[in-house]
């Protein structure tokens, strides 16, 4: 049965300033040729290299990249201070490995101080490069449930591909504002926070919508503060109101049923 969403226009933004932007834009079609057998609605994408074409979009995605190189274009582009604004009053945010190293945590661990500018957006602290250098990346299949239509289906394995992949270490308290504590931390930055007023995150907790079981033990505090028990595993993808976030790439396999999950969260943020 179609749902009608004829009235609708959704312009979906894909920062392609580095990385495999390309990839994303091809599984987005991809989605959205699947979604149109149940949703009427019409879709625009967009390439993101510039503040105008930032404001044209009702969501995001930030593909993976190499995080110091992708800070550094965006603060040339003039676009650091339009992303993090983008990120209180947007509707939807995706980030691919991003999540990790590119900027919208809060906190970055086992990084230089001036390094790199963080956009913000999720209350976590990060640790970069977690399972190693390029020659260990590794892929690795996934149970994902928030792919499963409900709690009793059985979805097959999401492929989920690690590139110096970062994980989350650490769920940090919703707080407006900067996670002080946080930086007075060594070898760690921050970013600036959401502010509640603006409709940031301060009121919404960070939700673990993954792990990865038995690839690294190494951080023992990675999760102190959400009250979860050693052996969760590395949490490799997180939610926080309208910020999803993966430290894997999934625009690099052929498999789009997250994109068409995160286009769904789009839509029904339209409502």
């Amino acid at each position: 049965m179609q749902v009608s969403l004829m009235t609708v226009t959704v312009t979906i933004g894909v920062l392609a300033l580095q990385g495999a932007f390309c990839e994303h834009i091809k599984l987005l079609k991809e989605a959205v040729s699947r979604l149109q057998r149940d949703y009427e609605a019409r879709w625009d994408t967009v390439e993101v290299r510039t503040a105008q074409e930032l404001e044209r979009c009702d969501a995001l995605i930030i593909p993976g990249g190499e995080s110091t190189t992708v800070s550094l274009v965006a603060a040339r582009s003039n676009l650091l201070e339009p992303l993090r604004e983008f990120v209180k009053y947007t509707l939807a945010i995706f980030v691919t490995a991003t999540l990790l190293t590119s900027g919208m945590k809060k906190s970055a661990n086992r990084t230089k101080k001036g390094g790199q500018d963080l956009i913000g957006g999720l209350d976590v602290r990060v640790n970069r490069n977690y399972f190693g250098r390029q020659t260990e990346s590794f892929e690795a299949d996934l149970d994902l449930p928030f792919l499963k239509a409900s709690a009793s289906e059985e979805a097959a394995a999401f492929r989920g591909i690690f590139i110096r992949a970062p994980v989350v270490e650490k769920i940090l308290p919703s707080m407006a504002g900067e996670q002080k504590e946080e930086a007075s931390r060594n070898r760690t930055v921050t970013a600036p926070g959401k502010d509640q007023s603006t409709g940031g995150s301060l009121a919404w907790p960070v939700e673990i919508m993954a792990t990865l079981l038995g690839r690294s033990r190494r951080l023992a505090e990675k999760v102190e503060v959400a009250g979860l028990s050693e052996d969760i595993g590395d949490i490799i993808a997180v939610r926080q109101r309208n910020v999803f976030g993966t430290s894997f790439h999934p625009e690099l396999t052929p498999d789009a049923r997250i994109h068409m999950w995160w286009l769904r969260q789009v839509l029904e943020s339209q409502q």
